[in-house]
């Protein structure tokens, strides 16, 4: 209410005054309150992405290698260079995983087996077998007459490789074989070709591995390495845990073997193929 000589009456001045007021301590306090309410924002975020890491498996795992920043399943372990626990007790979603259609088209699986030129009648190891992956078509490729060893230090992958070779064709010629940390279990003189894809960047000690493992090689038996290219890829294990195509020619030539061919058509992984 104004008078007509225009003044405010005294209850409104001190009306306005304490409104003044509460606005002015309103805005001196939105700043703090606007940080925390972001703050408690922001933590459940990260709360509910933790939540989701903690289950999710990553895009390629133990063998395939894995998204970087994604982890890994809880359950058994298996250690890799780097102190990376890669785990297996939910033995269905790692199949599944290995198993992705889409994997094909970087893996290029059928490729893969027809560049290694096998033989009907021949011995031949997947170190690192996991899911089988490969494990049928090698068994394919070496024909009836042929053997195939899947080796892995996983029970759940072997007992997964034997159920599924009850219906897969070449199922027949599938061994499976529980290997050690340092030691693949292999019969010693009778392979002859060793098949490690993406999992000889797991290995410790990888040149005494190596010549642990010529022994179990055949008089013309063969290595062949597949693993990702120590480079910033949309796939495969972290950077750190890559192993460098230089590097793996390196240790090979210190364990006594030669290269003896290299292919070139995989887009994200070297692919070499030793002799000893």
């Amino acid at each position: 209410m104004i008078t007509c000589s225009g003044k405010r009456p005294l209850s409104v001045v001190r009306a306005l005054v304490r409104l003044a007021a509460a606005m002015a301590f309103l805005f001196a306090a939105w700043p703090a309150g606007a940080a925390a309410s972001q703050a408690v924002a922001q933590g459940r975020a990260a709360a509910q992405e933790q939540a989701q890491t903690q289950t999710k498996p990553a895009a390629e795992g133990h063998h395939p290698g894995g998204h970087p920043g994604e982890a890994m399943p809880r359950g058994g372990a298996c250690e890799q260079e780097g102190g990376e626990l890669h785990t297996f007790e939910d033995t269905q979603r790692w199949v599944e995983m290995f198993e992705r259609p889409e994997r094909a088209a970087t893996q290029k699986p059928d490729e893969v087996v027809a560049a290694l030129h096998l033989q009907p009648g021949q011995t031949v190891a997947d170190l690192g077998a996991g899911s089988g992956y490969f494990t049928f078509r090698l068994a394919r490729a070496v024909g009836p007459d042929g053997r195939v060893l899947a080796v892995d230090i996983e029970p759940g992958m072997l007992d997964a490789i034997r159920k599924r070779g009850l219906d897969e064709k070449g199922g027949e010629g599938v061994s499976t074989i529980l290997a050690d940390q340092d030691n693949p279990n292999l019969p010693d003189g009778q392979v002859d070709l060793v098949l490690v894809v993406d999992t000889f960047h797991h290995l410790h000690n990888r040149v005494a591995y190596l010549r642990g493992l010529a022994r179990d090689l055949s008089r013309d038996g063969r290595v062949a390495i597949v693993d990702f290219k120590k480079e910033e890829l949309p796939i495969g294990p972290p950077l750190e845990h890559k192993l460098a195509r230089e590097t793996v020619i390196g240790e090979f030539e210190e364990a006594g073997y030669t290269l003896a061919r290299e292919e070139s058509f995989l887009p994200y992984q070297y692919f070499l193929i030793f002799k000893k």
